[in-house]
């Protein structure tokens, strides 16, 4: 009876170790004076501490209530809050998923 031999892969393989996406490009609306002084703004007004849990001396996000992608305003301190990275974290999610069902 025939053996049957292994043929080689035609597929070539893939180093994964230097395959890496590009590097994450922030906006430069993040970079300006105007959001760096807003940014300054909402977490004074919130005394530095978590607007949903409280937690301080940890680091803190000065987060769009109605996001900008939503039609938020950019630099209206009324539209920011200061939320710890637990609390950012689960306020993206939730966004990003309403966003999604509609």
């Amino acid at each position: 009876m025939a053996r049957l031999r292994m043929l080689s892969t035609r597929i070539a393989r893939h180093d994964t170790r230097t395959a890496l996406p590009p590097p994450k490009q922030p906006d430069p609306h993040y970079a300006s004076t105007a959001h760096r002084d807003w940014r300054a703004a909402v977490l004074t007004r919130a005394g530095h501490a978590c607007q949903r849990c409280g937690r301080r001396g940890v680091r803190l996000y000065a987060d769009h209530i109605v996001e900008m992608r939503d039609g938020g305003a950019a630099l209206d301190v009324t539209n920011g809050q200061t939320l710890c990275g637990a609390c950012h974290t689960t306020k993206t999610v939730a966004v990003r998923a309403a966003r999604m069902a509609r």
